[in-house]
């Protein structure tokens, strides 16, 4: 069976997830089969896996440094918010339903052989398993049902890390105090903690993280410096949407909707040297972008009407008419179109239809069963500004809950304005380029001002950076005597 290791955090964006993903990456680097696992993930940016399964992008991510496919299996219960107080349950990478959050919280037990199932099975097939929590342990009014920290780890008995994150301030009083708050069996299973986020002279640091160990009465097993690295976040807590507004050679403007999911779609456009692309949510940031992009959302109405009431609605149609290029994914794609309907209140929006933006001739009507598949092929019966893409190959993958007319084409367009429901349509060799080019050609700008680079390769090279910069601070020979219960 696989060793094992855990990384809990102080709270959310500690920066769990880009740990885990650097230590996949050092466990592969180091010649293991290593694999990513979290139990329960909440989140709205998801992927279809080649099996057709649904899961959360951050183990897409950390199964992408450890140089290994997709498996809902790293990610067995995912959740994704359709309300303030409930959200869509998918486990094994299939939607169970929507629930209520105290729905869920008294259910949640229910899914633990599905987790271990999972978990036992990668078990079985990797040397290392590299498990991510989820918030914080210390939830103490959350504790009695938990699954994915302390509850988890008890399950596969896994040691654990405490990662805090130093550059929002307190990080002594959230390392020291989670510890403080745990049980005494919980506490034994810490066997470090990690100082994340940190810009400075780590000389400064060392009274602390003495009185700091003998505090917690464990080591700190690393600081880890704060690192620019180009890899896709999880969730809204990203650092794209607080990007100033400057605006570059092309701009690109993304419309963020209240419940915008799956933005990483639009991470191509943010490799080119001389391309922003700006997150807007106000009429008065939205100037004269060159491209406007509506991303997916988890509740299409309900954004459509947030939309409307924001006057973003009427500047999009006023771009559009004076030829801007506009281009609609998935529940962006629905909301160009004549109607939205939800007769069976799949959404649970409360409206049975509204009228969409009628830029593009179609209808969309939502349906109880999701459809989520990887999808891949050839561009064809483009017509208008980007008839160049066709010919050239794409892949990506679909979910969504709505069908809609004349949706049969991977691309539905009409002169500068287009929709699909592919997510990762941009990600292909040559999609991105050719879109820039059409957007160079009606700016009158060299195409070859805005730098050009090999997806793939640039990936990799953010990977074995990450993985440097968390070799350089964590003390390795610690975590492996950890991961061989030396400790």
């Amino acid at each position: 069976m696989a060793k094992n290791i855990m990384i809990q955090g102080t709270m959310s964006n500690a920066g769990k997830s880009l740990l885990c993903a650097g230590l996949c990456r050092i466990f592969k680097q180091d010649g293991y089969r290593v694999v990513p696992f979290k139990s329960q993930n909440m989140a709205l940016n998801s992927y279809i896996t080649e099996a057709g399964g649904e899961m959360g992008r951050a183990q897409v991510v950390q199964a992408e440094a450890a140089g290994i496919a997709p498996d809902v299996r790293m990610n067995p219960i995912l959740l994704k918010p359709t309300t303030d107080v409930g959200s869509q349950v998918i486990v094994n990478g299939v939607v169970q339903g929507n629930m209520r959050a105290m729905e869920y919280y008294k259910r949640k037990r229910e899914f633990i052989p599905a987790v271990m199932d999972a978990y036992n099975a990668l078990a079985t097939d990797y040397d290392i398993i590299v498990i991510e929590g989820a918030g914080s342990p210390a939830e103490i009014n959350l504790k009695q049902e938990d699954i994915v920290n302390m509850g988890l780890a008890k399950l596969v008995d896994a040691p654990v890390l405490l990662v805090g994150d130093i550059d929002r301030g307190g990080v002594f009083a959230q390392l020291y105090g989670t510890v403080a708050l745990l049980e005494e069996d919980e506490r034994a299973r810490i066997k470090g903690t990690v100082v994340n986020k940190f810009r400075g002279d780590k000389k400064i640091l060392e009274p602390g993280i003495k009185m700091l160990e003998d505090l917690c009465g464990v080591p700190v097993a690393g600081v880890i410096p704060y690192t620019h690295v180009d890899i896709d976040d999880e969730d809204s807590l990203s650092e794209r949407f607080n990007r100033g507004n400057e605006r570059k050679l092309l701009d690109i403007a993304v419309i963020r909707l209240p419940r915008i999911s799956n933005f990483t779609d639009f991470s191509p456009f943010e490799r080119y040297e001389n391309v922003s692309l700006r997150y807007v949510d106000k009429v008065a940031d939205l100037h004269r972008p060159d491209m406007i992009l509506i991303p997916g959302t988890k509740s299409t109405i309900s954004d459509l009407k947030w939309l409307r009431q924001s006057g973003l609605e009427a500047a999009v149609l006023k771009a559009a008419t004076s030829g801007t290029l506009v281009f609609g994914v998935c529940g962006g794609y629905q909301m160009l179109g004549r109607t939205v309907s939800d007769p069976d209140q799949v959404e649970a929006a409360g409206v049975a239809k509204i009228a969409g933006m009628d830029l593009l001739p179609m209808d969309t009507v939502f349906h109880g069963e999701k459809v989520q598949t990887q999808t891949s092929g050839t561009f064809v019966n483009i017509e208008g500004m980007l008839s160049a893409l066709n010919g050239i190959s794409y892949e990506g993958y679909e979910i969504h809950m709505g069908r809609s007319e004349e949706s049969l084409n991977p691309v539905t367009g009409n002169g500068n304005v287009y929709g699909s429901y592919i997510h990762g349509i941009f990600d292909a060799p040559g999609v991105t380029d050719t879109i820039l080019q059409a957007l160079c050609q009606q700016k009158g700008i060299d195409f070859a001002s805005l730098g050009t680079f090999d997806m793939k390769a640039y990936k990799e090279q953010q990977y074995d950076k990450l993985a440097d910069a968390v070799r350089e601070g964590l003390d390795m020979e610690l975590v492996y005597r950890i991961l061989n219960r030396e400790v």
